[in-house]
């Protein structure tokens, strides 16, 4: 997968804004404004951004790359109310009891160890403090591809792909019960479809995606391997080369309380 501490890859998860899709979804299942909050493994800062415009009275960025770190501390220069720290989401070595909300995204199919992933959440937050957690059930990655799913793509050309990203992805089921043994309260389940980015025509896609950019899965391929893919996915746009593709990426979002 993706060497998130390579300097060539420092700047992969920064180099775009949160699109709306993002923050009305999270906007509707709680109230940033005033609240301290923890974003851990925030990457290039894209979505602590986020948080801090949302209102939030404090954020704090937690990565265990310190490369991909200093592209996150570039990205939020201008916002005052972030600070960011070097750390692993399984052992932050924060102080306990700080965080109204606690965001991880993209983060626990990175993670072995669920039940101390969120226990050492469930120690950060404050009393009746809301954890968020986001990330890709199989289901969701194994949509079939269509001129918004991309990603279904990959797996329709590359099906020894799926059991490398399936493999790698807690199931809903697998998210909750370990969330309810820590002892989170009122836990619930969400699904968005969020926009990750908008081209103009099929080969600023295809420029996009023989770059990686922020998709890790690809980086299980060769260089030959991914031209073909992209190859294949040209091909099927091919009755519409010339239109503007919005890509949205199917997500599950798991809400608990402390």
């Amino acid at each position: 997968m993706i060497d998130f501490h390579n300097q060539e890859n420092r700047s992969t998860y920064s180099t775009r804004e949160a699109d709306f899709t993002w923050v009305n979804r999270i906007k509707d299942i709680c109230d940033i404004k005033g609240k301290n909050v923890l974003d851990i493994g925030c990457g290039g800062g894209i979505y602590t951004k986020a948080l801090a415009k949302m209102g939030a009275s404090a954020v704090t960025g937690l990565d265990f790359s310190e490369q991909i770190l200093s592209s996150a501390i570039e990205n939020c220069k201008d916002i005052p109310n972030i600070d960011f720290e070097f750390g692993n989401a399984l052992d932050t070595k924060l102080d306990a009891g700080q965080y109204d909300l606690i965001l991880e995204r993209a983060v626990i199919h990175h993670i072995h160890d669920l039940k101390s992933c969120f226990q050492e959440m469930f120690r950060l937050l404050k009393s009746n403090g809301l954890c968020i957690i986001q990330d890709r059930t199989p289901e969701d990655c194994l949509l079939k591809g269509s001129n918004t799913h991309i990603r279904g793509y990959f797996f329709e050309k590359y099906p020894s792909l799926m059991k490398k990203e399936t493999s790698r992805r807690y199931s809903s089921e697998d998210v909750c019960s370990t969330l309810q043994d820590i002892g989170f309260k009122h836990i619930k389940e969400y699904k968005l479809w969020e926009i990750r980015k908008i081209y103009e025509d099929v080969n600023q896609l295809a420029a996009d995606l023989l770059k990686r950019t922020g998709r890790s899965i690809l980086h299980e391929l060769t260089d030959h391997q991914l031209e073909e893919l992209v190859q294949f996915i040209v091909g099927e746009f091919a009755y519409a080369e010339n239109e503007r593709i919005i890509e949205k990426d199917r997500w599950t979002i798991w809400t608990a309380i402390k």
